[in-house]
């Protein structure tokens, strides 16, 4: 359960951060790359990070498909 709630706590960073990072680096073809840069992030940040990422991974890739299915995140 804990770990629940610490993924629900991150969910606006990540989102924050997804933004940024496909502001910066827009298009499609490079979210390996995308994720990559966030785990990073999130590693320098706090070095727990790297015990939750396959549950962190996988909150992105929801999100990711929500930005994109929605038109948040515009494909080239």
């Amino acid at each position: 359960m804990q770990n629940l709630v610490i993924i629900l706590q991150l969910i606006p960073a990540l989102i924050t951060a997804l933004k940024a990072i496909e502001e910066a680096i827009p298009g499609s073809g490079k979210g390996e790359q995308k994720l990559s840069a966030i785990r990073g992030i999130l590693e320098a940040v706090d070095g727990s990070i790297t015990s939750l990422w396959p549950q962190i991974s996988s909150v992105i890739s929801v999100l990711v498909t929500l930005f994109n299915n929605t038109g948040i995140f515009k494909k080239a």
